[in-house]
């Protein structure tokens, strides 16, 4: 392991698996590499010189075009389950350069999207344009200030070439930094083109990597299983407790670590509605935000369904110990989503009602409309007046129990408010505002709107600073929001 002058501090432990998992890449040239966001933060938390980052050296390694010490790129082999087909996948325009070893011993991949062709790209460019690069940055970033397990973003390069879609749009690649890029759909790739020798590799990696202490556990592999359970429950919990929806939830987007990752489709839902769907090709509502909790069921089952082999020589109970697992989903999701909802409602104790509770809060935020994030804000301030809802008498006796379930654990008013706050973001990064500083960054080169709302993300539960300018919703309108993959 070699160090350089910008910090760079890399490893290849992905590239001792069998050679099936992956395949090495040559670099691509670019036209004109330029630096248009740099995340100097997380720079400098994973070892980075931030400022030797911006120099020219640096903005080509970040645009795919050089590479730092012992950096050895690699497209990841994998499958998944896309809109429930089955498919053959793989890096079709990503390269993992190496793994970031950080000054607290921390291991972090570092990829590049948008680097060129791969093996993996069948008939795609291995391109990727401005747009959609900066809104993962965006999301991405706001995601990690919320407190939600994510793959982060580095840098946006643009690369002076133009990627053609249905029109021709900027080239730009993004650098991601993760805890890695082990997937569901990882194992589906083993399971289906490799061999049980295979599977075991991918499966030991994992657990060296993400589950060490498993190691001394009776039934290693049954462990992973559960703790993949555990993380991805937690995950979507937190996801539906902001209202977040991912829209592509395949599982080749299900990471082994629990962190999300990939945003491609994904949208903070405004007015509270479950059936809510913003992606532009789930025609069918399969990842809406109310099927978020089974979808990652459906997903978990796919990766035990791959792990039968190494949990028990007997196929029969290999079976019954993995369904098992399984059936722990629906208990943690929610427990961990109620417990985050009681939170959200100021409430620090248990008490058998306390999901009806909730549930009646929600029919009545769907009835009326109401905005979800601003609804929680404005309970945890007690501004419940002018609006349909709070003028209800529904919701008016909705915050006669609500506020009777607060008394019984004989808090103080100023522990419950500080409660709330920490749970119920002021800001999310909403749609119409995201769309607008894309649209000024991609189209006039205005990238100051872009960075004021990351500040403003930055400190989403800060109840010090209310900004009504990115706490208002979009006005009404006849067409629904939709979202795109960005390919």
């Amino acid at each position: 392991m070699e160090k350089n002058d910008i910090g760079w501090n890399l490893e290849n432990s992905y590239k001792e698996l069998p050679e099936l998992f992956y395949t090495p890449l040559e670099l691509e040239t670019v036209s004109a590499p330029k630096l248009v966001i740099l995340n100097r933060l997380l720079a400098e938390e994973i070892g980075l010189d931030s400022e030797a980052l911006m120099g020219q050296n640096g903005v080509n390694i970040l645009a795919g075009q050089a590479l730092p010490a012992n950096a050895k790129p690699i497209a990841q082999a994998y499958a998944g389950h896309q809109f429930g087909y089955f498919t053959m996948l793989g890096d079709g325009r990503a390269m993992l350069i190496g793994e970031q070893i950080t000054p607290a011993g921390e291991r972090f991949d570092i990829q590049l999207k948008g680097s060129g062709k791969t093996p993996y790209s069948r008939s795609g460019d291995g391109r990727a344009a401005l747009g959609p690069m900066l809104r993962e940055y965006l999301i991405s970033e706001a995601m990690h200030y919320l407190g939600i397990p994510t793959s982060r973003s580095l840098a946006v390069v643009t690369t002076g070439d133009p990627v053609y879609r249905e029109n021709p749009l900027k080239g730009a690649v993004l650098t991601r930094v993760a805890a890695s890029h082990l997937r569901v759909g990882t194992f589906e790739y083993a399971a289906q083109w490799g061999t049980a020798t295979d599977v075991k590799a991918l499966a030991d990696y994992a657990i060296n990597r993400h589950f060490p202490l498993l190691a001394s556990e009776q039934n290693v592999y049954l462990g992973l299983l559960d703790e993949v359970i555990k993380a991805q429950a937690s995950l979507i919990a937190k996801w539906q407790l902001v209202g977040f929806i991912h829209g592509v939830m395949n599982t080749d987007n299900v990471t082994i670590s629990g962190e999300t990752i990939d945003y491609g489709p994904c949208a903070f839902m405004d007015r509270y509605d479950p059936e809510t769907v913003f992606s532009s090709i789930d025609l069918q509502g399969r990842y809406a935000y109310r099927n978020q909790p089974n979808i990652g069921l459906w997903n978990l089952a796919r990766l035990a369904e791959t792990l039968i082999p190494l949990i028990d020589n007997n196929q029969e109970q290999a079976l019954k110990l993995v369904e098992a697992s399984l059936r722990n989903f629906p208990s943690l999701y929610q427990a961990d989503w109620l417990q985050g909802m009681r939170l959200k409602l100021g409430i620090v104790n248990e008490e058998p009602d306390d999901e009806r509770l909730v549930a009646d809060l929600l029919g009545l935020m769907k009835e009326y409309q109401a905005d979800y994030t601003n609804t929680f804000v404005d309970l945890t301030l007690e501004k419940t007046q002018s609006s349909e809802l709070y003028e209800s008498d529904a919701f008016k006796a909705w915050l006669d129990r609500w506020k009777g379930r607060l008394e019984r654990p004989a808090q103080t008013n100023q522990g419950i408010k500080q409660l709330m706050q920490q749970a119920n973001p002021v800001v999310i990064p909403r749609n119409h505002q995201v769309e607008k500083v894309l649209q000024a960054a991609n189209e006039q080169g205005d990238l100051k709107p872009l960075q004021q709302l990351l500040e403003v993300l930055q400190s989403p539960y800060d109840y010090d600073s209310l900004n009504q300018q990115y706490m208002t919703p979009p006005g009404s309108s006849s067409r629904p929001y939709k979202t795109y993959c960005g390919t």
